[in-house]
């Protein structure tokens, strides 16, 4: 490694965006790296990532990439899921206690025997969920191809859907299809409220609402069009809306106006005091994060082997599912 590229945590501190930047960049052709960035990483992530994404997109580009070494800027889930799809790489992530509280809101033993309760179901398990529960899945899904899988699924083949309740209850309805729910939610999506978000309706009469299906359904009736991360960003680009007050993590909001730069972006409220929700743990990954994981070749993404084996399956299941 080059002395012009090396420093000491205590050194980076002091060094400028631009300068992180440059480093980050000579370490990816150095590493042959490839640094994946969901969209709700903080916007100087999403600018020095290779890829930006949401979960489907960011599955995809670390099932194909040539990387020797793939950079996950997100959360632990989504790590897991590149190294349990490429196990000879190096899988690194700037800070490997950036968890997920709507994977955690599902345990391993207690979803086994809930899932033993209903043993002629079909398990079909939100991506957002651990490796453990993911070996116990048929089929993983994500927002943005979960109402395309449970079309493929035969109508009188009984459906457990999980962890997120409210991702589940609107599938439901939408698709008219009976599905047994995990009782977990996001706490994101969840804390938008009936009452905070109508009232922001009222302050911005023009503005038109659009929403994430993790939100609860009183949220969501209200909505002009809900779906998911990427679905509610193409939508803003073709959308003759000028405003939108968007009910969804307001990390997005940063790719949305990069892409329409004449609109107006609203972040939906959650609470007077607290107006924007924000998931504080994509928060957690940091330039400086970034940077000295690269750098340090740490933290490193392990997954046993014989789990990875055993929830592998529901994965690769999900992509030769999904539309391409």
């Amino acid at each position: 490694m080059t002395r012009d590229i090396a420093s000491t945590s205590a050194g980076s501190a002091s060094l400028s965006q631009e300068e992180l930047f440059r480093r980050i960049n000579a370490l990816k052709k150095e590493m042959n790296a490839l640094v994946l960035a969901h969209y709700y990483t903080v916007p100087e992530i999403q600018q020095v990532a290779d890829i930006v994404g949401d979960s489907l997109a960011l599955a995809r580009a670390a099932e194909k990439t040539n990387a020797d070494v793939i950079v996950f800027a997100g959360v632990y889930f989504m790590a897991e899921t590149a190294k349990i799809l490429n196990p000879e790489k190096l899988v690194l992530m700037p800070d490997d206690r950036a968890g997920c509280p709507l994977a955690d809101s599902c345990p391993e033993e207690e979803f086994r025997r809930f899932k033993a309760e209903h043993p002629d179901a079909l398990v079909i398990t939100y991506i957002n969920s651990t490796a453990e529960i993911k070996a116990l899945t048929d089929i993983t899904c994500t927002s943005s191809n979960a109402e395309e899988i449970i079309r493929q699924i035969p109508e009188n083949r009984q459906i457990i859907f999980g962890p997120d309740r409210n991702l589940g209850a609107y599938l439901a309805k939408k698709l008219g299809r009976e599905m047994i729910l995990w009782q977990g939610c996001c706490y994101v999506h969840d804390d938008f409220s009936e009452a905070n978000i109508l009232e922001a309706c009222r302050e911005h009469p023009d503005a038109e609402l659009i929403a994430h299906p993790e939100c609860r359904q009183e949220v969501l009736r209200h909505a002009s069009f809900i779906g998911s991360t990427k679905a509610l960003l193409d939508y803003t680009v073709t959308s003759s809306a000028e405003t939108f007050l968007v009910a969804t993590e307001p990390g997005i909001l940063y790719e949305m106006q990069k892409r329409s730069p004449l609109k107006t972006f609203l972040s939906a409220p959650k609470e007077p005091g607290n107006p924007r929700t924000l998931c504080t743990q994509m928060k957690q990954n940091t330039l400086e994060k970034l940077y000295h994981c690269m750098l340090d070749r740490k933290p490193e993404i392990l997954v046993d082997e014989a789990l990875r084996l055993a929830s592998l399956g529901s994965i690769q299941r999900m992509l030769e599912m999904s539309p391409a």
